[in-house]
Parts: C-alpha cells; sequence; structure tokens
C-alpha cells in the first residue's frame, strides 16, 4: 500500500493522498443492533462518512468498511464483544466518495448491541499495524479464513511482544489517548496516569526479571570450576567442594523463583501484568466514553436527528461508570499479587545473603592456597561481578513493586 503525503495537516497530523480530513480534537461516535446494523451515529461520523443519515440509519455498519480491511479483524472484534468484553482495534474506513479515514475503534457491547467511540490514530503504532494488515488480507486473499486471519493477527503481535490482544489493546488505546492529549493541549486525568505509571513498572520488572536469569546463566558454571578446582587440590579441596556445592544449590532455588514468578499464563508474573493491563484498558475507556459525552452536544447541533443526545449519553456515562468499576475491581488482584511478590522479594534477600557468606567464604579459602590461591581468586572476581548484578536486579524489582503498590493504594482510595 503506498501513501504520499500531502502537505497541510491538522493539530500536526500529516495527511495522506486520498485521505479524509478531520481534527485530531474529534471523535466519532455510532450503536448498532446485535447484527451491526446502525441504530444511531453523531455528525462527526456522517460528516466523514459522506453518508446521509437517512443512508446510514437501518444499514449495516460495514457499509463504510474499507476493502484494504482484512476481515479477521472485525473477526476478533465480534467475538470480543459477543464474549461481553470491550476492544479497541485500528480501523481503516472507506468514505462515499472512496477516499479512506483511520480510526482507532474503541467497541463495546451495550443493552441491544454494540457501540463504539473512535479517535484519530496519531502514535507511531499505526505503521506498525498497516505492513501486518497487509499480510493478513494478502493470506485472506489467498483463501485463509476470517477466524484463521485472526489467530494469524494475534500471533503477529506476539512476534512484537504483545502477549495478547488485551496487552496490545491497553498499549494502542493508551498510546493513541496519549498522543492525543498532547496535540490537542488537555491533560489527562491522574486515574490514567497511575496506571500508565503501573504498566510501565510492571514491564520493567518483567525486563529485570529476565536480566536476572542472564546473571544466573553468567554465573551457572562457577560451581562446576570450583569442583574441577577442588579435584585438583585433593585433600585440601575439600572445603572448596562444600562451599561448590552449596553455592549451586542456592542458584539453583534462586533460579527456579524467578521461573516460577515469570513462566506461564497463570504464573504471579502474568497475573499481576494482565490485571494492571486490563485496569489500564478499561480506565481509558472509561476516559474515551466520558468525553464522547460532552462532545455530542456540540457535535449534533445542527444535526439532533443523527441521535437522541440524552439517551445515548446515560447508556455512555453508565458503561464508564461501569468499566471504571470494573477497573478498579483488577486492582484488588493487583494488590494482592504485589503483596506476595514484596515477600517473595524478601525471601530472594535471604539466598543473596547466603551468596555473599559462600562467596566470602571462597575469598578465606584463596588466601590460604598458594598457587591454586589465583585461580579461585579469579573465580570470587566472577562471583563478585554477578552478584552485584542480581543485588541490583532484586533492588529495582524491589522498588518497581513499591511504585505499583502506592498507585494501587491511590487508585483504590479514589475509586
Amino acid at each position: 500500500m503506498t501513501m504520499t503525503v500531502q502537505k497541510h495537516s491538522l493539530h500536526g497530523h500529516q495527511l495522506m493522498a486520498g485521505e479524509v480530513p478531520f481534527d485530531v480534537a474529534e471523535m466519532f461516535f455510532s450503536r448498532t443492533d446485535e447484527r451491526g446494523v446502525i441504530q444511531a451515529g453523531n455528525g462527526v461520523f456522517r460528516r466523514v462518512s459522506g453518508y446521509d443519515w437517512e443512508a446510514l440509519r437501518g444499514a449495516p455498519h460495514k457499509l463504510v468498511r474499507h476493502p484494504d480491511m482484512p476481515r479477521g479483524v472485525f473477526w476478533l472484534m465480534w467475538d470480543e464483544m459477543k464474549k461481553g468484553r470491550a476492544i479497541a482495534a485500528y480501523v481503516k474506513n472507506r468514505s462515499r466518495d472512496g477516499r479512506f479515514y483511520w480510526v482507532l475503534a474503541v467497541a463495546s457491547p451495550t443493552d441491544g448491541g454494540f457501540m463504539s467511540v473512535r479517535i484519530k490514530p496519531t502514535s507511531e503504532i499505526l505503521q506498525t499495524i498497516i505492513p501486518l494488515y497487509n499480510e493478513l488480507l494478502e493470506a485472506e486473499q489467498g483463501g485463509l479464513q476470517p477466524e484463521e486471519s485472526a489467530a494469524l493477527l494475534l500471533r503477529k503481535l506476539g512476534g512484537l511482544g504483545y502477549v495478547n490482544y488485551m496487552m496490545f489493546s491497553s498499549f494502542a488505546l493508551t498510546k493513541e489517548v496519549q498522543s492525543r492529549a498532547k496535540r490537542i493541549e488537555k491533560p489527562l486525568e491522574s486515574w490514567q496516569n497511575r496506571f500508565s505509571a503501573m504498566a510501565t513498572a510492571i514491564l520493567e520488572i518483567n525486563n529485570e526479571t529476565k536480566e536476572m536469569l542472564d546473571a544466573f546463566r553468567a554465573i551457572r558454571t562457577v560451581p562446576m570450576n570450583m569442583r574441577i578446582l577442588a579435584s585438583r587440590l585433593e585433600n585440601a579441596g575439600g572445603p572448596i567442594s562444600a562451599i561448590s556445592v552449596n553455592y549451586g544449590a542456592m542458584l539453583d532455588e534462586m533460579t527456579n523463583w524467578v521461573h516460577t514468578f515469570s513462566r506461564g499464563a497463570d504464573s504471579p508474573f502474568a497475573r499481576i501484568r494482565d490485571s494492571i493491563l486490563t485496569g489500564q484498558f478499561l480506565a481509558f475507556v472509561a476516559l474515551v466514553q466520558t468525553e464522547m459525552t460532552r462532545r455530542f452536544g456540540t457535535q449534533t447541533a445542527n444535526s439532533s436527528t443523527e441521535v437522541d443526545v440524552p439517551a445515548e449519553s446515560r447508556r455512555l456515562k453508565m458503561q464508564a461508570t461501569e468499566y471504571r468499576d470494573r477497573a478498579t475491581r483488577a486492582l484488588k488482584v493487583v494488590e494482592l499479587e504485589a503483596g506476595n511478590l514484596a515477600r517473595s522479594v524478601l525471601d530472594m534477600k535471604r539466598y543473596v545473603t547466603g551468596l555473599s557468606s559462600t562467596r566470602m567464604m571462597c575469598k578465606i579459602e584463596s588466601a590460604t592456597l598458594e598457587e591454586s590461591g589465583e585461580a579461585l581468586a579469579g573465580i570470587v572476581d566472577q562471583l563478585d561481578f554477578c552478584q552485584h548484578a542480581i543485588e541490583s536486579r532484586l533492588a529495582r524489582i524491589s522498588e518497581l513493586n513499591g511504585l505499583i503498590q502506592s498507585n494501587t493504594a491511590m487508585l483504590r482510595a479514589t475509586a
């Protein structure tokens, strides 16, 4: 797909050739029945799509679907909403005159159907999504079914570091709302900022645990080298051999702890990560829906037949409240798992203390040896370096977990 950038822009957003212009501050709204037939919409939706309201109402929402969009994306959206969950997805639409416009659609189930609030995407994520959608579309043209295309989308996103679609939805919506807020110079609420800080912290904890495992692997050969040295010393190597066994056992315990904490879909890390990202997503959905209610009046002032403003506002307000409540409930899991992590970190620190004692014993033994003392001193130097890395990672995990705990407490207090 080739796009040519034109010279004009809106709020810093560069327009492509054939793109329908609309302002970054504007928001789309539409509601459908359970079959996807349009029941209500706002003035922005009508204007940008290029259709009269008479043509929109009663028409399937796919009226504005662009042929560049892979069907797998819509399969995934409908599947999530039918399960009672909200979802965010990048969508390329087509106006009546054949031009296109991109939106980030925040779609959710409601009584009797579904509704969607959409904003202009301005973050860098869209440029990652466009070639991915092109791959899906090509695969579908080759015979791939929508459900299979959705599965391929999830695998592609997994390759980009998103372990599930909720993680992608959460990051995409957060990035777009943050980018939009900066462009229209409208600060975000503290609720959303706190969730964002927690999301950043939990992913950094993941990076720290990976670095810690690397440190463990780096000293995995140390106990074996100590045993080899001990075998050369014959009777004098007894203490060194005992130290190597003790050190290896402690490394095994620490490595197992990190694996248990961080590996698997139901690991403590996965539970706290998914709870934070779900809470973040729902908090930003509530923010977008709340702003949409405030914009109804000005956007429909000259087109009162398009939407029953009081009725649609009530729908959005009720759902925004529900999603904020769900975000609050997600914090209970975060609070529990963060508390467990704090206690586990204390256990790990005790293991580190044990490693320090073993290292000191190595230093004492190296001082009593003559020619072999230099070889043991080299091993001690390696232990010093690797243990410092482990201690630094553990301290950072503790700091980040403390940040999560403090933000969780503040969010629950203001819920």
